[in-house]
């Protein structure tokens, strides 16, 4: 059988337990290697349009 609670949980300590789910992550970023500027991970860089040392958007400068 299942153990029943003694006392009531208060809500502090309920609300301490949830508190971490709630949580943002801030989104991995990496340094493009042909810009040096910061972009998301597996992503074309919007800045030169290269990908894994090619180019794949055509931007225009």
């Amino acid at each position: 059988m299942a153990i029943v609670p003694k006392r009531k949980t208060s809500k502090a300590r309920r609300n301490k337990r949830r508190s971490n789910v709630w949580k943002l992550v801030s989104p991995a970023l990496d340094k493009c290697s042909k810009c040096g500027n910061y972009k998301l991970t597996h992503r074309v860089c919007r800045e030169c349009g290269f990908y894994k040392e090619r180019n794949i958007l055509f931007l225009e400068a």
